[in-house]
C-alpha cells in the first residue's frame, strides 16, 4: 500500500506504524489460536474450543485489521478518488462479511455446548458494533456509490459518514479488548491458563497491539487531514 508524496512524516509514521502493529497483532493471535490453543474448525465432534478460536482470529484479522485498512486507504493510497472509494468499499465489505462469520462461530460454539449468549458487555458491544457497521456499510454504498444521492445530501452526509465511521471504529477496538479479556479471565478462572503463563503474557500483548493499531488509526487520520492540500469533496 502506498502513501502519497503530499502527505508529511507524520501521517507517514502513523500510517506505517499501524501496518506494523497490525501484523504483530496478526501473528500473536495465529499463535495464540493455533499453537496454545489447538486449531481452528468450523465444526468439531470433539474440541468444541476449535470452534470458538474462529472468532478471536476472525474478528481481529477480518474485521478489526481489514477495517483499519479500509479506514486508512482512502487518504493513504495514491490513486484517484473514485478507485480509492471503491476500495474502501471492498475492504469494508469483506471486513463486515468476515466479522458476520467471526460472530456466528462464537455463537456456534456456545450453542453447542449449550452456554447462553449474549450475557455480558462484550457480546452486547459486539453485536452492537457489527449492527452499526453494517448500516454504516449501506447508507456509504447507496449514498456515494450506487445509486448514489445528489451532490448537495452527498455534502450534507459526508462528515457524519467520517465521523460515524471512526466512532464505529472504536467501538470495535473497545469490543476486542473486552473480548481478550473476558476470554482470558475465563481460562485463568477455570485454571486452564495460569495468569503469569507465557500464553496470558501473549494474551495482553495482542490487546495492547490492538489498542495501539486504534490509536495510530486515528492518529493517521488526524494527521493526514491537518496535512492534506487536497480537498475531498462527497463526489
Amino acid at each position: 500500500m502506498g502513501v502519497p508524496a503530499a502527505t508529511t512524516a507524520k501521517s507517514k509514521a502513523f500510517f506505517f506504524t499501524a501496518q506494523v502493529l497490525a501484523a504483530a497483532a496478526a501473528v500473536m493471535v495465529l499463535v495464540w489460536c493455533i499453537h496454545l490453543r489447538g486449531g481452528l474448525a468450523f465444526h468439531s465432534a470433539g474440541d468444541k474450543s476449535l470452534i470458538f478460536n474462529v472468532h478471536p482470529v476472525l474478528m481481529l484479522i477480518g474485521f478489526i485489521i481489514m477495517g483499519s485498512e479500509a479506514t486508512m486507504c482512502f487518504r493513504a493510497l495514491p490513486w484517484s478518488k473514485q478507485v480509492n472509494k471503491c476500495i474502501h468499499l471492498i475492504l469494508h465489505g469483506l471486513a463486515l462479511v468476515l466479522g458476520a462469520v467471526g460472530i456466528s462461530a462464537a455463537f456456534k460454539f456456545h450453542n453447542e455446548l449449550g452456554i447462553s449468549n449474549l450475557y455480558s458487555l462484550h457480546s452486547w458491544l459486539g453485536l452492537g458494533t457489527i449492527s452499526l457497521y453494517g448500516i454504516q456499510w449501506i447508507l456509504g454504498f447507496v449514498t456515494f456509490l450506487f445509486p448514489g444521492a445528489s451532490g448537495s445530501l452527498k455534502a450534507t452526509f459526508l462528515p457524519w459518514h467520517a465521523v460515524f465511521g471512526v466512532f464505529v471504529y472504536l467501538l470495535g477496538i473497545v469490543s476486542a479488548e473486552l473480548g481478550f479479556l473476558e476470554k482470558l479471565t475465563f481460562l485463568e478462572t477455570f485454571g486452564t491458563v495460569n495468569r503469569f503463563s507465557g500464553e496470558a503474557l501473549l494474551v495482553n500483548c495482542t490487546a495492547l497491539a490492538v489498542l495501539l493499531l486504534g490509536v495510530s488509526v486515528v492518529l493517521s487520520l488526524i494527521a493526514s487531514h491537518l496535512e492534506s492540500t487536497k480537498v475531498y469533496s462527497a463526489d
